[in-house]
């Protein structure tokens, strides 16, 4: 797994590596264009809030406009849980306004320039020293599982076995992000054969497992158990749901920590076509 898709769990609140730098890139930059602007008696938060705030909303249409066939409801478009947002047009988004705002307001423009190039730095810095820290490229982990018919099974086997792609989902049936998520990939399961999905419940046992299963009436192929969370220490998530994409020679070629959509599903498994 990227170190950037790690996921840590704080008390009741989990959040992927990568959005935790991203928050403290943030507050650095309202730390250093507070103590700037002060000086020049020059407010800059709301520069640096509204340029997050563009960034988001640009990312998120431009990512609507890619995949908006997958969503099935408009309610479903503005659900931001599923991460569907496209990076470099957020980026641009929020480089366009922050060149207006420091054309319209030249007294901020050393402050907020100062405070944008220290967040900027900060995130180059961190994820950089991350990267080096952790390894790249990592295989698929050969952690024993259980069937539901109580067979030992290892996710490489499996991969070799099918000899196709694999999306392998992180779940629990006490996690309603997890809950949520069920119908849309029992849906994919049944329609790309050319994917091997494969479920697995993390620290529950087998009654557990199947009451959850019939109780939502999921048909759903490869669920296997780890009673110890023994795959998701494995990989770093440290929460659920989280989604790993394997590509056929079982290497991780994708990550997606939190709830997905069908639309973010879809955007993941385009790194399997050729």
């Amino acid at each position: 797994m990227s170190p950037l898709d790690r996921s840590l769990a704080i008390g009741p609140l989990a959040l992927s590596v990568g959005q935790l730098l991203l928050l403290l890139s943030i507050v650095v930059a309202l730390i250093v264009g507070g103590l700037i602007g002060r000086r020049r008696k020059v407010s800059v938060g709301d520069g640096i809030f509204n340029a997050v705030l563009f960034g988001v909303i640009g990312a998120r249409i431009v990512f609507i406009f890619q995949y908006g066939q997958s969503y099935d409801t408009f309610w479903s478009l503005l659900d931001i849980r599923d991460r569907g947002f496209e990076p470099l047009a957020g980026l641009v988004v929020a480089l366009v306004y922050l060149v207006w705002r420091l054309w319209r307001q030249p007294r901020e423009r050393r402050p907020l320039g100062i405070a944008v190039i220290s967040g900027t730095l900060t995130w180059s810095l961190t994820t950089g020293v991350l990267a080096l820290m952790v390894s790249q490229g990592a295989s698929i982990p050969p952690t024993p599982l259980t069937t539901l018919e109580h067979d030992e099974v290892t996710l490489p086997t499996v991969l070799s076995e099918t000899d196709h792609p694999m999306v392998v989902n992180l779940w629990a049936s006490w996690c309603p992000p997890c809950r949520r998520e069920m119908p849309m990939f029992e849906q994919a399961q049944q329609e790309r054969s050319d994917v091997t999905f494969v479920f697995v419940n993390q620290g529950e046992n087998f009654s557990t497992v199947n009451a959850f299963l019939q109780q939502e009436s999921l048909s759903l192929d490869n669920v296997y158990l780890d009673r110890n969370n023994a795959l998701g220490h494995e990989v770093g998530a440290m929460a659920m749901p989280t989604t790993l994409y394997y590509n056929a020679d079982g290497e991780l070629i994708d990550t997606h920590f939190g709830e997905l959509s069908r639309a973010t599903l879809d955007r993941s498994l385009e790194r399997f076509n050729p």
